[in-house]
Parts: C-alpha cells; sequence; structure tokens
C-alpha cells in the first residue's frame, strides 16, 4: 500500500483536493483563509445558515434539551422534537410519515440496506449522487446506469430486468443543476413492479417535490433548509419497515432534538416564501446576465450553474484567479464529474444581491479571455 505514490498522482493530475477554512458564519459574503471574500459555492441556496430566528430557535432548543440526544432514535435518542419534526416534514411533503436521519448519504445507505432482501435489482441516472452508487453496492447489487434523464433509455434497460426492483434519480442533479423528469418517470413504472425512489437534496424547499404514489422521497436538511440532517418520508409502512431494517437508522446516534427545533423554524421560513422568491430572481438574472456577456453555462434552472472547462488544471486555475479576485467558486473534477468534464460550479443564494451577480460574471468573463 504506497499511498504517498497515490497522493503524489493525485497531486500531478490537479485532482488533489484540498480544504480552505472559513472563520465567520456561512454566508455570501465570508471570511475565508484569512481573506474577505464572496461565496458563490454554497449549499445555503436560501440564506438560512445564519438566520436569527433559527438560531434563536437552536438555542432554546438546546437550553430544553441540552446538547446532544444521548442515543440512537431506538433506545432514548428519540425526543418530541424530532417526532415533531417528523410529522411537519411528511405533512409538508404530502406524506403519510417521515423518518429523520444525521445525512443524506446516511439515508440514502439505509434505504439501501433496508430493502438488500426486497430488490433484485436496480438501475440509476447515470449522474446520480455518490451516496445512491455506494448504496447500491452496499448491498451486492450490480450497478446499472441508464442514459442522464433519458426516458428512452430507462425504458431499455427496464425491459432487460426481472423481479421486483428499484429506479433511483436525484431530482435536482448536483453538479449540472436539471431535473430530473419524475412524472415521467413515473409513466414509464406504473406499468411495472418496480419501486421509484428519488433524491431531492438540491431541490427541497425551492422546488415543489412531486411525489408519484408508493414511491420514495429522500431529502437533506443542510442545504436549502440551512441547518444538517435529511429524512425520507413515504407510506406508512415503508418508514415503519425503515425503522425495523435500516442499519444506519438502527446504529446512529440521534441528532440533537435542539437541530430538530431550528429545522421547525427553517421550514416555517421555507413555507413562508420570501427567501425562495429571492432565490429564484437572482436564478433569473444570473442566467439574463451570463447570456449578455456570452458566457457558454449549462442549461440550469436551479441554484446550481455549471460552467464546463474540460481541463482539471485549467478550472483549478480559474478558480484559484476568482478566489485571489474575491470571488469563491469551486472547481469540480473528476472523479465527481466525468473525465473532460471539469467545471466551474456556481451556486446562487437568496440573499445575493445583483451587484454581487454582475460584478462576478464581469469577472468571469475576463479570467476566461
Amino acid at each position: 500500500m504506497n499511498l504517498s505514490k497515490q497522493l503524489s498522482d493525485l497531486q500531478e493530475n490537479h485532482l488533489l483536493r484540498s480544504r480552505r477554512v472559513a472563520s465567520s458564519a456561512q454566508g455570501t459574503e465570508m471570511r475565508i483563509d484569512g481573506e474577505k471574500i464572496l461565496n458563490f459555492c454554497s449549499n445555503d441556496y436560501l440564506s438560512l445558515a445564519n438566520h436569527p430566528k433559527i438560531k434563536e430557535a437552536l438555542i432554546s432548543g438546546a437550553e430544553k434539551y441540552g446538547v446532544g440526544s444521548g442515543a440512537s432514535h431506538l433506545v432514548s435518542g428519540h425526543s418530541e422534537s424530532h417526532k415533531k419534526l417528523e410529522e411537519a416534514l411528511a405533512e409538508y411533503t404530502g406524506q403519510q410519515n417521515a423518518l429523520l436521519f444525521s445525512s443524506g448519504y446516511s439515508a440514502n445507505l439505509g434505504i439501501f440496506s433496508a430493502l438488500r432482501d426486497e430488490i433484485k435489482w436496480s438501475l440509476q441516472d447515470k449522474f446520480n449522487h455518490a451516496s445512491l452508487i455506494d448504496g447500491n453496492r452496499l448491498i451486492g447489487l450490480p450497478v446499472q446506469r441508464y442514459l442522464h434523464n433519458n426516458l428512452d433509455s430507462l425504458q431499455k434497460k427496464l425491459k432487460k430486468q426481472l423481479g421486483p426492483g428499484l429506479v433511483l434519480t436525484d431530482n435536482v442533479f448536483s453538479m449540472d443543476g436539471d431535473k430530473a423528469n419524475i412524472s415521467g418517470i413515473n409513466k414509464i413504472l406504473s406499468q411495472t413492479d418496480t419501486l421509484l425512489m428519488q433524491d431531492d437534496a438540491h431541490g427541497f424547499g425551492i422546488f415543489d417535490p412531486t411525489i408519484p404514489q408508493h414511491s420514495i422521497y429522500m431529502a437533506t436538511l443542510g442545504k436549502a433548509a440551512g441547518v444538517m440532517g435529511a429524512f425520507v418520508a413515504g407510506d406508512n409502512d415503508f418508514i415503519e419497515f425503515l425503522i425495523q431494517k435500516s442499519r444506519p437508522y438502527i446504529y446512529t446516534t440521534a441528532m440533537a432534538p435542539s437541530m430538530c427545533e431550528a429545522i421547525l423554524m427553517s421550514l416555517e421560513l421555507i413555507k413562508e416564501g420570501s427567501q425562495k422568491e429571492k432565490l429564484l430572481n437572482n436564478i433569473n438574472y444570473f442566467k439574463n446576465i451570463s447570456k449578455q456577456l456570452s458566457l457558454q453555462f449549462e442549461e440550469s434552472n436551479s441554484a446550481i450553474q455549471p460552467l464546463v472547462i474540460g481541463s482539471s488544471n485549467k478550472a483549478l486555475q480559474i478558480s484559484n484567479k476568482l478566489f485571489e479576485e474575491g470571488f469563491f467558486v469551486s472547481a469540480i473534477r473528476p472523479p465527481t464529474v466525468p473525465p473532460n468534464t471539469a467545471r466551474l460550479r456556481f451556486t446562487l443564494s437568496a440573499n445575493h444581491n445583483a451587484n454581487q451577480i454582475e460584478t462576478l460574471l464581469e469577472k468571469v468573463k475576463n479570467v476566461m479571455a
């Protein structure tokens, strides 16, 4: 095992990842690596991560429940705050029930672990999140993929499957920003004995969810909701089945009840809608200005706006130049995206303003000239 050689190879191929250090609260303006910076790579889409009402709810929750849950949900860690949040999330999504997990990754692995003996195959969109791929591998099923957002490809793959199975898709794709055709997928699956699961990590709180009957819905609470954790929503029987069979749920300490209080407040702010309206306006403004400047962004109506560069080295160079100019934009490289599709992943938040967006895009135009 030569780990030094592997790290050296990553460095040589411009694929070595590093961490920048924030010394301020999450927001559109931050201090990172000691520099004051405009943040255009956060998943804090609705700018709720530092919202005063959510912070007050967190503090109040800590005063009542303390700072830790102390145990898993099936021992003594399941509080009335967890119960209230699960009920609120079920109501918000229009589902019979919901179940909390500590992260989206854990939730996706948990769904697969529970369904291990119930499905014979799975099919995934080619651009699905890594946690769905890892869940697939966890239970020993072959990783089968259909072409990205291609219903014809899905239909052809489906014809080759035998027995009960699972079709999985991101709703908003994390590195491309486009949306899955949930209604179209469901129409195809309605003629089969196949379960649909969608991962709505990047759409929850921004777009109204489309959740077909008797399907599985997973969403995260650390992006648009601004806090942490995730949940799975669905039929009562399915949620109860997860409680009994999902190993990441059974054997993980429950998230702090104070976090649940914070998320309950976040959910109220999401339903109020003003932050969502600001974000959607920012998305439209970003798209309009980028077209005026002839910047070739991928087609996306979400907060994720990718600019494909191709070369990992070039994407990294542009990202570093933008940071030097006061803009934090991540360079996304393989294996997160396919080879030769390294990109700058611009993400928009509700609290960005028109001047910040316009200045950023003009700077991008100049850096790439």
